[in-house]
C-alpha cells in the first residue's frame, strides 16, 4: 500500500461537553487552526442548545474534509465530568465510511481510558501503518475502504424515484458546473442526498465540489464563494432567501427544484435533455439494475456527449470551440446553447 493512502489524515481533535453544560475544545494532535476549530465546534452539535443529536456528520472547509463523531457518555466510565464528547478527524480525502469506522474505535478507546493518550496511539498506528487492532475496541484496516465505494455509497435510484424527469435539471447543473444548493432540516437526509450528486458527472470523479453541511456564517460562505460550481447542503431554511448563493435550489422535503432567473438561459432544456432524461429514468426504474449500473449508464451517455464535443473542438483552431464554429453545425437552439456552456465547463471553449 502506498504510504500516501494512510497519510491522508491531517489531525484528530477532541471536544467535550461537561456536567455544567459547557462545550470546550480540549485536545488535538498535531494541531488545528483557530478558524477550522470554530467550524468544527459549530458542526459537532454539542455547542448548540438543541435536542438535535448527530452521531456522525461530515463536510468540507477550505479543501479540508472533516468527520465528526459524537457520543453520549453512559455510566460507568472513566469520564466522570463529561456528558458528551465529539471526536473530529480532518483529512485530505472524501471517505465518510472509512472515517466513521475509525472514529468508532477512537470513541470506544476514549470512553474506556478517559484519556487521549490511548486514542492517540490508535490514530498514530493508522497514520503510520494503515491499521489498528484491538480485541475490545475493534480493528480497522484502511485498505478495506476503497474511495470508489465512497463515491458509489449513496443511491442514485432514490434520487430519480423522488424527482423523476426533473433529475435532468440536476444532471445539467452538474455538467455545467453550476451552484446547487440543497435544503433539508435533517442533516442525515442532507448528507445522504448531496453526496450522490457528483456521481451524475462521473467522468470527472470530482467530489471536491461537495459541501454537504454549510452554516450561514460569513466564514463558511466566504469559503463557498471561492468555488465556481458546487453542491452545498444547508439545514437552515433561510438559505432559500439567499438567491446569490445558487443557480439551482433543491427543496428536499417538498421535492421541488427551482432554477434561478440568472441561470435560466444557460439551463434551457431541449430535445437532447429530454433524451438524456428518459435514459436516466429508464435505467433507474429497471429493478434489475444496481445504483452503480445506473451511474454507469449515465456515464456512458456523458462520455459520448463529451467525445463528440471534443471531436467538434478538434476541427477548430487550437482545438477550441467558439459560438461561431458551433453555429455552423445547425444544432437546435437549446442543444447549441447547452454544448456551448458544456464546452466552457470542459475547458474546450476559446475565450
Amino acid at each position: 500500500m502506498a504510504a500516501t493512502e494512510h497519510q491522508l489524515m491531517i489531525s484528530v481533535g477532541l471536544i467535550e461537553k461537561d456536567v455544567n453544560g459547557d462545550t470546550l475544545w480540549v485536545w488535538c494532535y498535531p494541531s488545528v487552526d483557530s478558524e477550522l476549530r470554530q467550524v468544527l465546534l459549530t458542526k459537532c452539535c454539542l455547542s448548540q442548545n438543541t435536542k438535535d443529536f448527530h452521531t456522525f456528520v461530515f463536510g468540507q472547509f477550505k479543501r479540508t474534509w472533516y468527520y465528526v463523531s459524537t457520543v453520549e457518555v453512559q455510566e460507568p466510565t472513566a469520564l466522570k465530568k463529561v456528558t458528551h464528547f465529539s471526536i473530529a478527524v480532518t483529512a485530505k480525502d472524501f471517505n465518510p465510511e472509512k472515517y466513521a469506522a475509525l472514529s468508532r474505535i477512537l470513541c470506544r478507546t476514549y470512553v474506556k481510558y478517559g484519556s487521549p493518550v490511548k486514542m492517540l496511539e490508535a490514530y498514530i498506528m493508522v497514520f503510520t501503518k494503515g491499521v489498528c487492532q484491538s480485541d475490545e475496541n475493534g480493528s480497522f484496516l484502511i485498505k478495506d475502504y476503497d474511495v470508489r465505494k465512497a463515491y458509489l455509497a449513496g443511491s442514485i435510484k432514490d434520487i430519480v424515484a423522488q424527482f423523476g424527469m426533473e433529475t435532468i435539471i440536476l444532471y445539467t447543473a452538474l455538467m455545467l458546473k453550476k451552484r446547487i444548493v440543497v435544503h433539508h432540516p435533517r442533516i442525515e437526509a442532507l448528507l445522504e442526498f448531496t453526496r450522490v450528486l457528483p456521481a451524475l458527472a462521473w467522468h470527472r470523479k470530482d467530489w471536491s465540489i461537495l459541501h454537504p453541511y454549510v452554516h450561514l456564517t460569513d466564514t463558511e460562505l466566504e469559503d463557498l464563494n471561492k468555488c465556481s460550481g458546487y453542491v452545498a447542503g444547508f439545514v437552515d431554511p433561510e438559505v432559500s432567501n439567499r438567491s446569490e448563493l445558487f443557480d439551482v435550489y433543491v427543496n428536499l422535503p417538498d421535492s421541488v427544484i427551482t432554477v434561478s432567473p440568472s441561470a435560466k438561459e444557460s439551463m434551457s432544456m431541449g430535445k437532447l435533455h429530454k433524451e438524456i432524461g428518459h435514459l436516466i429514468l429508464q435505467s433507474a426504474e429497471d429493478a434489475e439494475k444496481s445504483d452503480s449500473q445506473v451511474i454507469k449508464d449515465i456515464s456512458v451517455k456523458t462520455k459520448e456527449l463529451v467525445t463528440n464535443l471534443v471531436a467538434l473542438a478538434e476541427q477548430c483552431e487550437d482545438s477550441r470551440l467558439t459560438l461561431e464554429s458551433l453555429k455552423q453545425h445547425h444544432f437546435p437552439p437549446a442543444t447549441e446553447n447547452f454544448l456551448f456552456h458544456l464546452a466552457a465547463a470542459e475547458q474546450l471553449l476559446r475565450i
